[in-house]
C-alpha cells in the first residue's frame, strides 16, 4: 500500500510530505461541460440571463475555488498560486469552462484546476436555475498538466 503517497506503510492516511522535492513551475488545466437547453443558452452567451452576468460570476467562481482547494479537498497542500485562467466558451451541448492554474511549488496544480472548473460550472448551474432545473454538469476532466518529476501530461483529443 505504500505506492500510495497519501497513505502510510499501515494504511493510515497522511498528508504527503513534499519538503525534499524541488520547487518548479507547474501548470494544469481542467474543464468542465454544462449541458443547457437551447434558449437558455443563447441567452447566457446574449447576457439576457435574469441573474446579470453569469460569465463574469463562473469566472470568479472558479478564480476563487482554486485558491481554497486545500480547503475542500483534504490531504491538499496550500500553494502559492501565480495565475488562474478561466474562459467559458459556447459549445454544442452548451458550456465549456476551462480552467488553467500556475504555480511555482513542490506539488503540482492539478487538484487547483479541477476545483475551479467544477465550481464554474456549480456557479453556472445557479445561474441558470431559476429558468431551467433540467441543466446537467459533467463531465469534469483534466485536460493537461506540466512541470514536477512526472512531466507533462495531456489527454489525447477525442
Amino acid at each position: 500500500m505504500t505506492e500510495f503517497g497519501h497513505l502510510s506503510a499501515e494504511g493510515e492516511v497522511r498528508m504527503v510530505d513534499v519538503s525534499a522535492k524541488p520547487e518548479t513551475a507547474r501548470e494544469a488545466s481542467a474543464e468542465a461541460f454544462v449541458a443547457l437547453g437551447p434558449e437558455v443558452r443563447r441567452r447566457l452567451f446574449a447576457g439576457e440571463l435574469p441573474k446579470g452576468d453569469a460569465l463574469a460570476s463562473v469566472r470568479l467562481a472558479a478564480i476563487m475555488a482554486a485558491k481554497k482547494t486545500p480547503d475542500l479537498v483534504p490531504l491538499c497542500h496550500p500553494l502559492p498560486l501565480t495565475a488562474v485562467v478561466v474562459s467559458v466558451e459556447e459549445v454544442g451541448v452548451g458550456a465549456r469552462i476551462v480552467a488553467t492554474v500556475s504555480t511555482t511549488a513542490r506539488t503540482g496544480v492539478e487538484m487547483e484546476a479541477m476545483t475551479a472548473a467544477s465550481v464554474g460550472a456549480l456557479a453556472l448551474y445557479d445561474m441558470v436555475k431559476g429558468i431551467d432545473k433540467g441543466v446537467e454538469i459533467g463531465p469534469v476532466r483534466l485536460l493537461h498538466k506540466a512541470g514536477g518529476k512526472s512531466g507533462s501530461w495531456r489527454r489525447e483529443p477525442e
